[in-house]
C-alpha cells in the first residue's frame, strides 16, 4: 500500500496498491486508521464493482443505503438537464457545502463514491474540513459557536436554493429521500468527533434558525460561517477519472457538487454508510 498525502491542505490521502475487493485484516485496519487521521482516502482508478462498492463501506459500519446513481442520465439514456427537472434540481442543490444526512435524525458516519461515467470539463467534488475550521476560529467566536444548536432540514436548503420537487404529497412530503416527516433534526453547531475527541463544525446548507436567534441573523451568521470554513487549505476539489473511488468522514467533511454542462452525461455511484446511533442521533431525537 502506498500513501500520498495531499499537499497544501489539512486532511486527506491518496491511496494505490491495494485491491479494494481483497482487502486482509492488515491493510484494512491499516487503512480505516488512515481514514480516522486523514478523513479523505481517494483511491486512483480503483475501478470497484457494485457488489464490492457496498462490501467495502459494510468494513465502516452499517449502510444508510446501497451503491445509488447520482447521475442526470435517466432512462434510455435520456439525459436530464433542464432547470425545472427535478433530478436536475436535487444535482443543483448538491452544489451547496453540506454534511449529509444531517436533516436526517441520525447523520451519516460517511461515504463511498466512485465515477462511472464523467464529463469533458467541471463536475469536481469538494471536500472541507470542519476540525480545521473549528481550530481557526478567533478564541471568542469558537467559545460562542460551541454553545450553539441549529436545526437542519432538506426542506429548508431546497427550498432557499429554488430546488424543491415540482410536484408535492398530501402529507407535505416529496418523493425524494430527505423529505421525510419526523421533527426538524436539531444539531449542535460544534461536536467533538466520536474516534478521535477533536471538535468539529456541523453546518453547511442545511443549517438554519439557530435556537434564541432571530432567523434572518441566523442565516447571515451560518452564511459568513460556511465561507469562513470552506477556503484556503480547508479545501480540496478532486477532478475525476473513470474508475475512481473515495471514501470520506462525514463526521468531520462537509462537502459539495461542482457544475458541470448537463448535457453531457455523467453517472457517479453513492453508497451512504449509516452514523451510529449513540453519537449521531439528533438532540430531539435522542
Amino acid at each position: 500500500m502506498i500513501v500520498e498525502h495531499l499537499s497544501g491542505v489539512t486532511f486527506g490521502s491518496v491511496v494505490t496498491g491495494v485491491n479494494l475487493e481483497e482487502l486482509d485484516e492488515q491493510t484494512w485496519y491499516e487503512l480505516h486508521d488512515l481514514w480516522v487521521d486523514r478523513a479523505l482516502l481517494i483511491f486512483p482508478e480503483a475501478w470497484i464493482t457494485p457488489e464490492g462498492q457496498d462490501n467495502f463501506a459494510r468494513r465502516f459500519g452499517d449502510l444508510e443505503f446501497p451503491r445509488t446513481a447520482i447521475s442526470n442520465i435517466g432512462k434510455e439514456g435520456i439525459l436530464h438537464h433542464e432547470n425545472n427537472d427535478d433530478v436536475v434540481k436535487v444535482l443543483r442543490g448538491n452544489e451547496g457545502w453540506h454534511h449529509d444526512s444531517t436533516y436526517m435524525p441520525t447523520q451519516a458516519k460517511g461515504a463511498v463514491f466512485s465515477a462511472e461515467v464523467v464529463t469533458e470539463s467541471g463536475g469536481a467534488t469538494g471536500w472541507a474540513d470542519m476540525r480545521a475550521a473549528f481550530d481557526a476560529l478567533e478564541e471568542g467566536i469558537r467559545s460562542r459557536v460551541s454553545a450553539m444548536n441549529a436545526y437542519h432540514s432538506y426542506y429548508y436548503s431546497q427550498g432557499r436554493d429554488g430546488y424543491l420537487p415540482n410536484e408535492q404529497n398530501d402529507d407535505g412530503t416529496y418523493n425524494y429521500y430527505g423529505f421525510h416527516d419526523h421533527a426538524v433534526s436539531l444539531r449542535p453547531l460544534v461536536k467533538s468527533h466520536p474516534d478521535t475527541g477533536r471538535d468539529n463544525l456541523i453546518i453547511g446548507r442545511h443549517a438554519h434558525n439557530i435556537v434564541g436567534m432571530d432567523p434572518a441573523e441566523s442565516e447571515k451568521f451560518l452564511d459568513e460561517l460556511n465561507v469562513f470554513a470552506c477556503q484556503g487549505s480547508r479545501v480540496y476539489h478532486h477532478d475525476w477519472s473513470p474508475g475512481d473511488v473515495v471514501v470520506w468522514d462525514n463526521r468531520r467533511l462537509m462537502h459539495q457538487a461542482t457544475p458541470y454542462d448537463m448535457t453531457e452525461p455523467r453517472r457517479m455511484w453513492h453508497t451512504r454508510i449509516a452514523g451510529d446511533p449513540l453519537t449521531e442521533t439528533a438532540i430531539n431525537h435522542l
